[in-house]
């Protein structure tokens, strides 16, 4: 009797090839796909069957993990996993994996460099010169010193911790709202913790680093957008889904804000008729924080390991938060 060969499918990708995910699957004995998923459909019909699936943007829904072969494993590529449906990857018993440790660095300098740009009126500087005028203080006041600008941080973890090691150096003050963190360990780390809503009023700079949950869903909406600061600058580097993107947009064009910039979005790409797209003072970036040739490969090189260990039956090297299998 011929036995089906085991299945690994990497439902969508932005690498340039997948030579090492495939290397993985051949020299464990498995068949391996590749694909370019968006639709939750999609993604149900090109995992059916499968004994390992490798997802990054696209929705890993329940009825996706319903189709997967029995004793099957799913893996993310990546720090967050909104779009793994645990609960039901848990109901059937899937192991769930992801890669938390793969792009600190790179996430970190992004959002600095993101902070910095803003908070030095880079872009508007640059598109003024462009308009034929020369007028740096009426362009880019008002304009505050690092050493008198306060960054607040949404969730103080390993990125925002490295976030603020960059910064410290240049005098900034830092703020901390995360509810994981005590008031003595913030104090070892060199911020203040406060409350979220005291984050919102005091910051100068409002990072985000907070996972996607129900209690950060749009946390960023109107009402904290009209307390905060009229000076103040937001910076998202971790999940779309913590700021309204309609209430932000509507804020940055009455002036409430001075500005924001984005790297994550509710909706990827971001929708042509979003209204970020004429936002004043906004930088948007495609979800390129994470990106750089080393953690590709670092990434990369992860996620074959995990599909070798599963297919090997030894346990994912860091299953997801929540997941019983």
């Amino acid at each position: 009797m011929i036995m089906n060969k085991r299945k690994v499918v990497v439902t969508d990708y932005t690498f340039p090839a997948l030579a090492q995910e495939e290397a993985a699957a051949i020299a464990s004995g498995a068949e391996f796909f590749a694909c370019q998923c968006r639709t939750a459909d999609e993604v149900a019909e090109a995992v059916r069957g499968a004994d390992v699936a490798v997802v990054q943007f696209a929705p890993l829904t329940a009825r996706a993990i319903e189709g997967l072969a029995e004793g099957a494993a799913v893996i993310r590529y990546g720090i967050g996993f909104d779009n793994l449906d645990i609960p039901a990857a848990n109901a059937r018993g899937v192991p769930a994996g992801y890669v938390p440790d793969y792009c600190i660095d790179e996430v970190a300098d992004h959002t600095v460099a993101l902070i910095l740009t803003q908070l030095r009126k880079v872009v508007r500087l640059d598109a003024s010169i462009r308009a034929g005028e020369w007028a740096a203080v009426a362009v880019a006041r008002p304009l505050a010193a690092y050493r008198e600008t306060t960054v607040g941080f949404l969730g103080f973890g390993q990125i925002a911790r490295a976030v603020a090691d960059r910064l410290r150096p240049s005098g900034f003050r830092f703020l901390a709202a995360d509810p994981m963190l005590d008031a003595a360990t913030a104090k070892d780390l060199g911020v203040e913790l406060v409350d979220p809503e005291t984050l919102v009023e005091r910051a100068d700079v409002l990072s985000l680093h907070a996972p996607g949950t129900p209690q950060t869903t749009k946390f960023v909406n109107a009402g904290r957008l009209a307390r905060m600061k009229p000076n103040a600058f937001i910076v998202n580097t971790a999940r779309g889904v913590l700021v309204d993107e309609a209430a932000l947009a509507e804020a940055l064009k009455a002036g409430r804000i001075a500005g924001a910039a984005l790297d994550v979005f509710e909706i990827e790409p971001l929708p042509p008729e979003s209204p970020l797209r004429d936002a004043p003072n906004l930088i948007l970036t495609p979800h390129a924080a994470w990106y750089s040739a080393a953690a590709i490969e670092a990434l990369q090189g992860l996620v074959a390991d995990d599909i070798r260990a599963h297919l090997a039956g030894r346990p994912l090297r860091r299953p997801v938060p929540g997941s019983k299998a």
